[in-house]
């Protein structure tokens, strides 16, 4: 199940927001609320299309924003520090408690130290709001969260 998810999202790099920056996407028209920021949407889009849609986080088909998805997961207690390819990973770049973004956990590229990612609306030089879909290489640190759904 988990390796369907990336297949799904693996085929969805490239893809972007059209117009240029204005949020609007496939996967915020899929989820209902579209042009806004979208990396939320397109972790559930992902889920749902490989047949194991998240529960609502605050939406009927998963989550939009990362507050409301890291309280959900932290309350049912669903973090791992051994993710495995699939699961769901957040971000907290300034480490203010509030996570920024989020992405697919792809693989280790050093263990518990390095690894990949696909995430939606991001680009090198904006991480959070940069428009595309995109394979990245991030290091673990002290705003670093992942998820394994129950699905």
């Amino acid at each position: 199940i988990m390796s369907k998810i990336l297949e799904i999202a693996s085929k969805e790099v490239g893809q972007g927001e059209v117009p240029l920056n204005s949020n609007k996407t496939k996967y915020g028209k899929w989820f209902g609320f579209d042009g806004v920021a979208w990396c939320g949407m397109f972790v559930s889009w992902c889920y749902a299309m490989a047949g194991t849609p998240l529960p609502n986080i605050g939406f009927s088909k998963g989550f939009a924003g990362c507050q409301t998805a890291v309280a959900y997961f932290l309350k049912m207690k669903l973090t791992t520090k051994n993710p495995v390819p699939g699961d769901i990973v957040f971000f907290d770049w300034n480490l203010d408690k509030r996570y920024d973004h989020t992405g697919l956990f792809s693989k280790w590229i050093v263990a518990g130290k390095q690894f990949e990612t696909i995430e939606g609306n991001t680009a090198v030089g904006n991480d959070s709001n940069g428009g595309q879909v995109m394979r990245r290489v991030r290091n673990v640190t002290a705003g670093t969260l992942f998820v394994h759904p129950k699905i």
